[in-house]
């Protein structure tokens, strides 16, 4: 008793914690917690009262004589409750022995609370036997069950996939049909299965499917990109379960069954012409399930998961989730990337360099090394390019700046022979643009030689019937030229007649 007072005194008057009453009194921390919860639990706080001062009074308080009641006469914990409590995060045993010791003046011992408890627990079904953190995992797996939808113009019967989704402290269940068990329809169900809890569990247990789950391996999985990202998204962590270890996702295994029997047996002489008519029956019979009381629990997957996993769910993200692929690309020589039979051009200083596009519906965006380098609008016309100009060498901007309306405007600024021979260029092309460099080379000549000289070497080509930039080059090379009338005879070079050598092939 003596040691029972100092560790009353020292705990609520001195404010120790129990490791440090443990400390300086030299005892177990356990026998120490053990003191402070018996004295809390027969109301005793520090200091003592007076009439306490006797040893024996304090011990007859503390340990008092067990009940005389007969066993069967005794209030027994409800274990129904006990079972559901220890779902909760942070709840264990000692503390529900504690709670029926304070609600039961005859309670019985620590020892025969857990022995009962586990000899209760072991008469349950062996899927009960887990213990389940509300709001903790959401097991996930296809149904081996498939269903059918009837195309209504061809007739077509084609098979459709059953998603199970089952919450572990609750077995609230989610239900649908995909049409395969693709990627992309594997996210939109676990999107789907987000929104209709309302939330999102800490942890999602996946079987070892393909489409998520790149490598299954024992000791360290590897998870696809897409898969991982949409994890990301909602805060939720992918735990893919053993291969050949179908008990590490028992609930859902026993959701499979509870969906066959429950819903897909029920619409087995049903016909359905369309996939969103065949969820619309699915999501009627899935309310029931949820509505129906468990067996032995005598409460429905609604009203658990309204008490247990709904308050404990993380919060839902502003925006649902948006599909997106992962793709690792070589940037060409051209600073182009191809996605789809499309190109999208990337900063030029990555050429030749693998970067990671991530593709959605509308998007594109390239990553390197974690960064975000180019963000283009989706296209699907096939072996068309989408370019920045951001992306471009300076010296490709000055050449795709030169357009066909702007070299005429440039070379009427110089003069009129610059313009008509320029033209004259132009025209003689099978296409315009083929006439560009030498456009723009003539035009470059005006820093050198001036406005007026390149104009007076341009009419000079025209009176000698050359059109490339290599004679003007040469004329103004050789001397500077002065503007002179052509001669009388000579031949106009800019006529609509002119015939061209179009004329001739």
């Amino acid at each position: 008793m003596r040691h029972i007072r100092e560790v009353l005194r020292l705990h609520h008057a001195v404010g120790l914690s129990q490791r440090a009453t443990a400390t300086s009194l030299g005892l177990a921390q356990g026998t120490v917690s053990k003191y402070i919860n018996r004295a809390r639990r027969a109301g005793l706080t520090w200091p003592l009262p007076p009439e306490l001062d006797d040893d024996v009074l304090l011990e007859s308080r503390l340990y008092p004589p067990p009940s005389d009641l007969p066993t069967e006469q005794r209030s027994q914990p409800d274990w129904t409750l006990v079972h559901r409590e220890l779902r909760r995060p942070g709840v264990t045993l000692m503390l529900l022995w504690e709670e029926y010791c304070d609600s039961t003046p005859e309670a019985f011992s620590y020892s025969w609370f857990c022995e009962h408890y586990k000899d209760w627990a072991g008469r349950l079904k062996p899927t009960l036997r887990q213990v389940h953190v509300a709001g903790e995992r959401l097991f996930v797996d296809y149904s081996g069950h498939t269903m059918e939808v009837i195309d209504g113009l061809t007739g077509e019967v084609r098979p459709v996939q059953i998603f199970v989704a089952v919450l572990g402290a609750s077995n609230y269940t989610y239900a649908e049909a995909t049409f395969t068990q693709s990627l992309p329809d594997w996210i939109g169900s676990h999107v789907r299965t987000f929104a209709f809890l309302g939330g999102a569990t800490r942890q999602t247990v996946s079987d070892n499917l393909k489409a998520g789950i790149t490598k299954a391996c024992f000791h360290e999985p590897m998870v696809n990109r897409t898969y991982a990202d949409a994890a990301r998204h909602y805060g939720t962590a992918i735990v893919p379960a053993r291969p050949y270890k179908p008990r590490d996702k028992a609930k859902v295994e026993v959701g499979v069954q509870v969906v066959g029997r429950w819903i897909l047996a029920r619409l087995r002489n049903r016909r359905f012409f369309s996939l969103s008519a065949l969820n619309a029956a699915i999501q009627d019979l899935l309310h029931d399930l949820n509505d129906r009381p468990l067996r032995g629990w005598g409460r429905s997957r609604r009203e658990l998961f309204e008490a247990l996993d709904r308050p404990a769910l993380l919060p839902l993200p502003a925006e649902p989730y948006e599909y997106a692929e992962w793709k690792r690309c070589r940037v060409g020589l051209d600073y182009h990337i191809e996605i789809a039979k499309h190109y999208y051009s990337v900063p030029h200083s990555l050429v030749r360099q693998e970067v990671e596009a991530r593709i959605t519906a509308a998007t594109v965006e390239v990553f390197w090394r974690g960064k975000r380098v180019a963000s283009h609008m989706r296209s699907h016309r096939p072996h068309r390019p989408t370019t920045v100009s951001e992306h471009m060498p300076s010296s490709h901007r000055r050449y795709r700046d030169w357009t066909h309306e702007r070299i005429r405007r440039e070379a009427g600024k110089v003069g009129p022979d610059a313009a008509t021979l320029i033209d004259v260029i132009l025209r003689s092309r099978p296409h315009p643009e083929q006439g560009f460099r030498s456009a723009i080379g003539i035009l470059g000549l005006v820093k050198r030689y001036g406005a007026e000289g390149v104009d007076a070497a341009c009419a000079q080509a025209l009176a000698i019937n050359t059109r490339s930039y290599t004679s003007v080059a040469a004329i103004l090379k050789s001397g500077m030229p002065k503007a002179s009338q052509p001669a009388q005879d000579a031949p106009v070079l800019v006529h609509a007649n002119i015939r061209g050598p179009g004329y001739y092939h």
